[in-house]
């Protein structure tokens, strides 16, 4: 697997977690091992190793949706 810096991952934002950033690796590997086209020109093979540079290339971003308000009585 190629050494890819944890400082060119970690989203530079105050709220950054590791936590988040192995979430957002995990999915969109799962989603090139489905057939998703890489974002980036690489002769790496693994669905791991690409999710990550394209996360280093920052072409992944993690976008939060919050949940609609649901009214209680």
């Amino acid at each position: 697997m190629a050494y890819i810096a944890l400082e060119k991952i970690l989203p530079q934002s105050k709220d950054a977690s590791l936590y988040k950033t192995v979430l957002i690796a995990a999915t969109r590997a799962n989603e090139l091992a489905q057939g998703a086209q890489p974002l980036v020109k690489t002769e790496s093979k693994k669905a791991a190793t690409v999710a990550l540079l394209e996360m280093a290339a920052q072409k992944v971003k993690y976008v939060e949706v919050k949940p609609k308000s649901k009214k209680t009585l």
